[in-house]
């Protein structure tokens, strides 16, 4: 193991030094400014518009969707674990004790490991943002939304989505994340699936094999 970690070190090492040795950094950051950037980097959509847009984009993956007004969220929550048949979800630290209606449990969930996550019956967590035209959810290591492991071990995942997180593009998602790049980000389009395997659909490969959004307006 060591020798292959020195040998993963030599060759980075040597990338470093050709990328600096053949093009200065300011160089370098030069060229890339000057690269064009014609495609859509932002929407003159309305707020309405863009919550429609990312739900439809969220129906097309096969994800749930529901809607609720900031003082009807717990109630909202106690409905859709209702028709999922949960009584019980992991959460990250953070969550807002008034998104958590009673009747089921709720377990602090930052420190769980991997088995732990797994035997969960799911995971309820907020997002930094949202992307309309991919039916993206971005996810943080933050507050309300934990480590990347709390959204992509257990089955289940209901994530609460407020409108004025809904940006338009992935280049005005970035544009926001720039404040936040040191932290472990997440991009979730629609519950976990793939075909590279014969071409068959398979669910819940990297990370949850059903997924709901919970979309807060008002």
């Amino acid at each position: 193991m060591a020798s292959l970690t020195n040998h993963r070190a030599a060759i980075l090492s040597s990338i470093r030094h050709s990328l600096m040795v053949s093009k200065a950094p300011d160089a370098i950051a030069d060229e890339y400014s000057k690269i064009p950037r014609t495609y859509a980097q932002s929407s003159q959509q309305d707020p309405g518009a863009l919550v429609a847009l990312f739900i439809d984009r969220l129906h097309e993956y096969d994800a749930g969707v529901y809607r609720a007004a900031p003082k009807s969220i717990s109630i909202v929550i106690a409905q859709v674990l209702s028709a999922r048949g949960k009584k019980s979800l992991a959460i990250p630290v953070g969550i807002p004790k008034d998104w958590l209606p009673q009747g089921f449990g709720f377990e602090v969930a930052n420190s769980f490991d991997a088995y732990q996550l797994d035997r969960s019956e799911g995971v309820l967590t907020g997002c930094t943002l949202a992307i309309a035209e991919t039916g993206t959810i971005v996810l943080q290591n933050a507050d309300a939304q934990g480590p990347r492991m709390l959204s992509l071990v257990p089955d289940y995942h209901l994530c609460v989505v407020f409108a004025d997180q809904i940006v338009a593009t992935v280049p005005e998602a970035f544009d926001h994340l720039k404040y936040t790049t040191a932290l472990p980000t997440t991009f979730v389009s629609g519950p976990s699936a793939t075909a590279d395997i014969e071409m068959t659909r398979i669910k819940g490969v990297h990370g949850p094999r059903f997924l709901d959004v919970l979309i807060v307006e008002g």
